[in-house]
């Protein structure tokens, strides 16, 4: 296996608030879909980002769709800078987002908040401690 993530689905209750939160609100660039279509692909960095029914995306996976709180799982997304950390949460509240948990100084030298998508899907914003580079 090629050690590698090129795609993360994430399932959805709405897919139109979805796409409007991350193509509309954090501005994530959409590919060209078809208007009836039931998936977004948003073109990240080296991989891209899938939005998609919660209800199908767990038949596909042949799981119940029953799943309440924490998923275990976060996506994150590292800049360099407290200032960006700071941004990039206040561009995702005004988005819609909801603050999780306020960015502060972290146990392992960094900085780092959290906000949960329309969905409560949780993303990191954090900034690791450069001072040893």
């Amino acid at each position: 296996m090629d050690p590698k993530i090129s795609l993360v689905t994430i399932g959805v209750k709405d897919l139109d608030e979805s796409i409007q939160f991350y193509r509309d609100g954090l501005d994530l660039p959409m590919r060209d879909r078809e208007p009836d279509s039931d998936v977004a692909f948003f073109t990240l960095k080296g991989a891209w980002l899938s939005v998609y029914p919660r209800e199908k995306l767990a038949e596909d996976a042949t799981v119940p769709d029953d799943g309440t709180g924490f998923s275990g799982m976060t996506l994150a997304h590292n800049v360099t800078s407290e200032d960006e950390v700071d941004a990039v949460l206040a561009e995702a509240k005004a988005a819609g987002g909801r603050i999780v948990k306020p960015a502060q100084d972290t146990f392992w030298g960094g900085y780092s908040g959290y906000f949960a998508d329309p969905d409560d899907h949780l993303w990191e914003v954090a900034c690791p401690d450069l001072t040893d580079e």
